[in-house]
This record gives C-alpha cells, sequence and structure tokens, in this order.
C-alpha cells in the first residue's frame, strides 16, 4: 500500500500531495532539491565511514596495477556488473547465459532477460565513452544512456531517451496500492533540471561519494523515466566516480571497477527500505551509512577478486608451461581465453596469428589439464570456457 504521511507539509526531503480520495486515492512525492536542508550530519562514525570507503576505493584503483591486462578483467567484471543490476529487476539470466548470448547460443533462460543485460553493458560502455568524448555529466548524456539501455526491449515502447509524461508507481497494479508514487509528470523536468545543477557541484561542493549517494537516491525517488529507473540509476554512480569532478580535480576511479549492483541485490529490501525512509522521515543519513557500507564491502570484494584472478592466471601460465613444444599456440589461446573467457575455434582463428589444426590442439590440451571446459557437450560448434576465471566472475550473480 501507498501507506505514507498524506499531506502537503514540507519535510526535510520534501512533500507528499495526496490524489484522489476513497479506495483510489494515493499521494505522490514531490523531492525537494539537493543538498539536504537541514544540511548532513556527519558525526564521527559517518566520517570513519567516508575515510573507508575512500581507502577502499584507493586500493581498488591501486590494484588494477597487478594485472597483466587490466582491459581484459574490465571485458569480464562489467558483464558481472551487467547481469547483478539486471537481476536485481527481476531478470533470471546468468553471466554464463550472457556470455553465451554474444556467441550467438540460445540461453538457457527468456532471451528477452539476456537483451536487457546486453543493453545495460551498452548503455554503460556508451556514458563511459561519451564522457570521454567530451560530453559533461549531464541530462542529455542522462537520456542518451537511457536510449542506449531501453533499445529493442520489452521496455522500448515507453519512450527511450525521454522524461515521462504520465504517472508512474513502484509496486502494485496501481498507484493506489503502491510502494511509493512518484512525483507528477509535470514535476520531472523542474526536478531533473535540479539535479544536474547538484551533478556540477552546485549550489555547493561535497565530496564525490556523498555526492553519487545523495544523487543515486534523488534519481530514484524522481523516477523520471517509464523503465529502465533502477538500472539507469545505478549506473549513475559509476559514471559519477569515473568522470573528473566539478571543480576540475581528478576523477575517484580511473576504471570502471565499483559496482554497488551485488551489495543492493544482497540487501535488497534494505536498500528500498533506506530509500523510502528519506522521502517519509527526511533520513538521509541512514541511506548514506547503508551506501558508504555498500561501497567498502564492494570495493574490498574487488579487490580481493582481482587478487585471485592474478593468481589463477599466473598458476595456469607455469602450468601452460610445462607443456614444452606445445606451450607457445597453447599460451596464445589462454591470452585469448583470459580476455573473452568464452570462445569458440572459429572466432580464435580469426584473432590469433594460427591456424585453425594449431587453435584445436591448443584447446585440447587447456581442456587436458583442466583449465578449458566445453560448455555446449556437442560434437561439432564447441563452445569453450575459462572455466575456474568463470567461477570467479559468477560468484553472487545466481538469479534470485
Amino acid at each position: 500500500m501507498n501507506d505514507v504521511k498524506t499531506n502537503t507539509e514540507i519535510g526535510r526531503a520534501g512533500h507528499f500531495t495526496p490524489v484522489a480520495s476513497g479506495d483510489g486515492a494515493y499521494s505522490t512525492f514531490s523531492p525537494k532539491p539537493l543538498p539536504p536542508d537541514p544540511p548532513l550530519v556527519v558525526d564521527a562514525e559517518m566520517q570513519r565511514l567516508l575515510d573507508r570507503a575512500n581507502q577502499a576505493l584507493g586500493r581498488l584503483d591501486g590494484i588494477t596495477l597487478l594485472l597483466p591486462d587490466a582491459d581484459q578483467f574490465l571485458y569480464s567484471y562489467i558483464r558481472k556488473e551487467a547481469v547483478l543490476s539486471s537481476q536485481i529487476e527481476g531478470t533470471q539470466s546468468s553471466l554464463s547465459d550472457l556470455l553465451l548470448f554474444e556467441h550467438d547460443v540460445v540461453p538457457g533462460v527468456p532471451e528477452e532477460d539476456v537483451r536487457e543485460t546486453t543493453n545495460y553493458l551498452a548503455a554503460l560502455n556508451l556514458g563511459l565513452r561519451s564522457m570521454e568524448e567530451g560530453l559533461p555529466l549531464s541530462l542529455r548524456l542522462i537520456r542518451r544512456v537511457h536510449g542506449e539501455l531501453l533499445r529493442g526491449t520489452r521496455g522500448g515502447e515507453t519512450g527511450p531517451g525521454e522524461f515521462r509524461r504520465i504517472q508512474n508507481w513502484l509496486g502494485g497494479p496501481g498507484p493506489a496500492a503502491a510502494r511509493y508514487v512518484p512525483p507528477p509528470a509535470n514535476e520531472v523536468p523542474v526536478a531533473m533540471a535540479d539535479l544536474e545543477k547538484f551533478l556540477h557541484g552546485k549550489p555547493v561542493a561535497m565530496p564525490v561519494l556523498i555526492r553519487a549517494a545523495l544523487a543515486h537516491a534523488q534519481f530514484e525517488t524522481i523516477h523520471p523515466f517509464l523503465d529502465g529507473n533502477g538500472r539507469l540509476g545505478r549506473l549513475l554512480v559509476t559514471l559519477m566516480l569515473c568522470s573528473e569532478t566539478a571543480d576540475g580535480e581528478e576523477r575517484v576511479l580511473s576504471r570502471p571497477l565499483l559496482y554497488l549492483s551485488l551489495h543492493l541485490k544482497r540487501h535488497r529490501d534494505t536498500y528500498y527500505e533506506r530509500l523510502q525512509a528519506i522521502r517519509t522521515d527526511g533520513d538521509w543519513e541512514g541511506w548514506l551509512r547503508f551506501f558508504l557500507e555498500g561501497v567498502i564491502s564492494v570495493a574490498d570484494l574487488a579487490s580481493e577478486t582481482t587478487k585471485r584472478i592474478v593468481e589463477l592466471i599466473e598458476r595456469d601460465r607455469k602450468q601452460i608451461n610445462d607443456l614444452r613444444r606445445a606451450a607457445g599456440s597453447a599460451l596464445l589461446v589462454f591470452d585469448h581465453a583470459v580476455r573473452e573467457v568464452v570462445l569458440r575455434i572459429p572466432e580464435t582463428v580469426e584473432q590469433l596469428p594460427i591456424s585453425e589444426p594449431t587453435v584445436a590442439t591448443a584447446i585440447n590440451h587447456l581442456e587436458r589439464i583442466g583449465i578449458l571446459r566445453e560448455l555446449t557437450g556437442r560434437s561439432r560448434n564447441k563452445i569453450f570456457a575459462y572455466d575456474e576465471y568463470l567461477k570467479i566472475l559468477s560468484e553472487g550473480t545466481e538469479p534470485l
């Protein structure tokens, strides 16, 4: 139920406005512009969390120096985030499903679920590329990324890249039974313009992590699109951490390695409760603590995952060197497997300077010593995965 305050008294985060009456009654919520007023209370506990979060991000950003090829790892890690963020919205695709789909294999879940995941990946890459080309983090960029997010999916008919023109709601068959009802459509343009100013450090500058936490919550509260708001709100955090700050300082992360979706998936009910507590009680501090705890948890986990993968690659390279004369071609195929995780012989031949029989032999060697595993069980058109690498990346991506 839309069990919220039903008067227009302005609270710390905004105000609820009753709509209609009787059984169909509900209340919309209109947020105040950021930053919070009265201002955030950053006490000693909050400052410790902020310091720990920044330290965790610093470790994560630095640990990529250990990787033999950071782009290889990033290629796969972004796909993990695409899977996790889509799962929060109810899709059932796994990381394996996504990788198989990218190799033209029908996944074991509805194809629409996998398409939503691939679109998330494309939207993130579009946002990062657009910023690299000079487009600032802005409403124009947000609309562009949203258009990519919904391209060709079941939400594609709901105005990709366009702010909504009708009322929406979260949960329930209608607004009267909804968990939350965002502001009316006519308020969205002004609310988003205010959010854009905040993204640029106006009216006041503040630490990037705090600004990212507040911006994500505000975006979810406005819910400016008819579909895709949750996924785009999580993308917004990554884009903020990888963009230059308003006053030209260096970005927090040089590479997009921090994703909160694993934390939000594991604590999904608390996630929604903390967002709603902002609206009903003005509890920005409770949300900020939850957000910073997630940054610490996910950054530390990503650092540990990176170390494990570095150790795995080093161990397997030593094992391949023991193949003696076969080691040269096997190492070429192995490096390709590190980059792709999932591979087929024809595509591998196209990308490596060795013949198809040599690739096939190398794959046989890697399969025999337990590095590659065949996924389809077929006698033709086989697909192989870097098995242990895929297992490490897949941790936490089991469908809800």
